[in-house]
């Protein structure tokens, strides 16, 4: 029944996107607007660039001289965490999507391209203690390495690994290799030091490809974005995000060596609602999470949060939105 229930939304979709090509004409072509994939068409019109209302600065196009990475004191990095190097990394970063989504940059902590990374994130949106709280309950729903509170900024909760505090009103995270919690409070505390003074985000950040999505992005979460973070993966792909005070739907791409391998689960899961986009497609009526395979190297994610609000057919409306700049 849910397949039946898909391919007609496909099928009515498909339709209005016709008639309304018919209309326009060459270079009119408008999709629904949904939550990012990541882009892989290597035709000029699929270049990334920033609409007319985005600010031309943030985490993606910002200078490196503005991150808070480039302010911290690099030699209490090292001796900290005891690594050979520390290295500020320029390329800007995608958003860490979530709730909250945050703002990121790195630090490299060896001299391989490849070794760990300290990474450094301010929420996009203001917070509270309310705030701080649930993320600690959704952490402590892991059942990863249990946290204890930190005295940072306005209070927070830490492992080994990171440290999440209130600061100014926004949250701040502090992650990266296994040390110990004292270490990352250390951390924690020079970001404090350094963090007065940088300059805040736009709140739309965002890319032509990511419009198409706009519409249907706002039907999956029940409201139009508050905030917009678009933007492209190490590899070139495209990002694109979708953020309300109460939800975000984001896309992009994994580069792997088997597509097949990795989407063969999805394939056999009871929830899985079968979609006719890229090679295969599924959406999860469980969790509302959308997935496509392109080849064999390519899988393309759509991910609303929380987990099991979205409906499936607004999320199949939303897939068919942003499938072009991902599958063709």
């Amino acid at each position: 029944m849910r397949v039946r229930s898909a391919v007609a939304v496909l099928g009515a979709l498909a339709s209005a996107a016709f008639a309304v090509a018919g209309c326009s004409g060459p270079g009119g072509e408008k999709a629904p607007n949904v939550p990012p994939l990541v882009s892989v068409s290597t035709t000029p019109t699929e270049t990334p660039s920033e609409t007319p209302s985005a600010t031309p600065s943030g985490p993606a196009t910002s200078k490196v001289a503005d991150t808070l990475c480039v302010r911290m004191n690099q030699s209490l990095v090292q001796t900290t965490l005891g690594v050979p190097a520390v290295q500020i990394q320029p390329e800007g970063l995608p958003a860490d999507f979530g709730l909250p989504t945050y703002d990121v940059c790195q630090l490299g902590l060896s001299t391989s391209p490849s070794g760990p990374v300290l990474k450094l994130g301010i929420s996009v949106q203001l917070a509270t203690k309310a705030d701080l709280a649930a993320a600690q309950k959704a952490y402590a729903a892991t059942k990863a390495e249990p946290s204890k509170p930190v005295t940072i900024g306005q209070g927070g909760f830490g492992t080994s690994r990171f440290v999440v505090f209130l600061f100014n009103g926004r949250m701040v995270e502090v992650s990266g290799p296994p040390a110990t919690l004292a270490k990352y409070v250390v951390l924690g505390q020079e970001a404090v030091r350094q963090a007065p003074g940088l300059p805040e985000a736009p709140q739309l950040i965002t890319r032509e490809q990511c419009e198409r999505g706009s519409s249907a992005a706002a039907k999956v979460m029940g409201a139009p974005a508050m905030v917009r973070r678009d933007s492209e993966t190490a590899t070139g792909d495209l990002v694109c995000g979708w953020i309300t005070s109460t939800s975000v739907l984001y896309t992009t791409v994994r580069r792997v060596p088997d597509a097949e391998k990795v989407i063969a689960p999805v394939r056999k899961a009871p929830t899985s609602m079968s979609v006719p986009l890229g090679d295969e497609g599924y959406v999860d009526t469980a969790t509302g999470r959308g997935i496509l395979r392109v080849g064999t190297d390519k899988i393309i994610d759509l991910v609303p949060l929380p987990a099991g609000h979205a409906d499936p057919d607004d999320m199949v409306a939303f897939a068919l939105a942003m499938s072009p700049p991902y599958t063709r």
